[in-house]
């Protein structure tokens, strides 16, 4: 029996100018990996004979949801304002490894990228914040 728990994800964020950022839980409300591409399609002739398409493509989006007052925020804020000004070269060079004992899986993400900075809420209470970043690459492998 294998038993699910946020806590046993364990994540690396790497860049390899501004450094890395390794997580276990500590702020996180939620990551996502999404995939982009749709891998098959069908199309039906007039026949009604099926022709099966096998797409490639492995790139995708990572979103990553925390406390506006983690650490982790502010490191990402970091990393986003030096690839911001540093010009082309450093934009795409992030990766991520996130490695999950519950779901017996490890993803290795590269060629990140963000959408956006995260918006800023500013609220009574606070609030969570959600980046997003576009990745080149997801490869999904079963530990």
């Amino acid at each position: 029996m294998t038993t699910y728990s946020f806590q046993d994800v364990n994540m690396t964020f790497n860049h390899p100018s501004v450094g890395q950022y390794i997580m276990n839980g500590q702020g996180i409300g939620s990551i996502a990996v999404n995939k982009a591409v749709t891998k098959t399609t069908h199309d039906i002739a007039a026949d009604g004979a099926i022709m099966v398409s096998k797409i490639p493509g492995e790139n995708g989006t990572v979103a990553i949801t925390i406390q506006q007052i983690s650490d982790f925020h502010q490191w990402l804020q970091k990393y986003y304002n030096y690839i911001h000004t540093a010009g082309s070269q450093e934009w795409a060079l992030a990766t991520v490894h996130i490695d999950s004992r519950g779901t017996l899986e490890t993803h290795y993400i590269s060629g990140l990228s963000p959408e956006k900075a995260a918006d800023r809420p500013y609220q009574a209470q606070g609030q969570n914040v959600t980046w997003t970043f576009m990745a080149t690459k997801i490869s999904t492998m079963a530990i």
